[in-house]
């Protein structure tokens, strides 16, 4: 056999390369090699917000419904969390969004002379 001629399979094809889990498409004389994009969710983060003797309930209150929007009746079961437990979780974000509202909400304490602390903690 020739060097020049071309190997071809049973079905009169050429061989391939080994490749053939590359899902190649033939369209007009192309070879089209179809990507195999995967994608996954961005990992969650949560926000916390942690009790202390001086920032008043109502204002805490005030941040969940301002900063996490969250309605009337969930910032005051959240709230009493923080009060009874030490903690409480305000919501779970990307981690940009995360950052971005324990940052606001401790911005928004400071303006008004509380101490209210928050951290962001991977899920």
């Amino acid at each position: 056999m020739s060097s020049d001629t071309e190997m071809t399979g049973p079905e009169g094809k050429p061989e391939g390369d080994g490749n053939e889990g590359a899902q190649e498409i033939r369209k007009d004389g192309l070879l089209l090699a179809e990507p195999q994009v995967k994608t996954k969710r961005p990992p969650l983060f949560k926000v916390v917000l942690l009790n202390d003797d001086y920032t008043p309930m109502d204002f805490v209150v005030f941040v969940l419904k301002d900063i996490f929007h969250k309605n009337h009746e969930e910032a005051v079961s959240i709230m009493l969390d923080i009060h009874q437990r030490g903690a409480g979780i305000c919501g779970v974000y990307t981690r940009d969004v995360a950052e971005t509202k324990a940052e606001l909400a401790i911005t928004l304490s400071r303006r008004n002379e509380y101490p209210l602390q928050c951290r962001v903690e991977k899920e």
